[in-house]
């Protein structure tokens, strides 16, 4: 499996948290990149009120030619959102082990506030430590 990219999401719709792995996501800028995850945000908005029952959990993950995102939505509206290679199985449980980290290294830093930019060394290093090695 090869990690392409990470996004925290905020509930408004901001960046809040942006990692490149690869190559893939090193090309974008950084408007381009708090474009592309608000309209991710957008989307993720949308295909959540879409189904044929009702209301649904928004979309989970999409597909390309080339890659695959995962979003993972959390209770409190946060998304964290997994750009790797299009045949990795197992971005759900590693999107998982990246909402603990947050949870730890991020919630638990007495000078962040919610909803702000993540700027944690504590936070960069374990994320690195957790998605780096995942490098084919």
């Amino acid at each position: 499996m090869v990690v392409f990219g990470l996004w925290v999401i905020n509930k408004a719709g901001g960046l809040v948290y942006q990692r490149s792995f690869a190559d893939g996501l090193s090309q974008l800028t950084a408007n381009e990149n708090l474009v592309l995850a608000g309209t991710l945000h957008g989307i993720h908005a949308i295909t959540s009120r879409l189904g044929p029952t009702g209301s649904s959990s928004g979309a989970q993950v999409i597909e390309a030619e080339t890659f695959k995102i995962t979003i993972l939505h959390t209770l409190t509206s946060t998304k964290f959102v997994l750009f790797t290679s299009l045949h990795d199985v197992n971005a759900e449980p590693l999107l998982q082990k990246v909402y603990e980290v947050y949870a730890d290294a991020g919630m638990k830093n007495p000078f962040h506030a919610p909803e702000m930019p993540i700027r944690s060394e504590k936070f960069d290093t374990r994320i690195q430590a957790l998605l780096g090695s995942t490098q084919a």
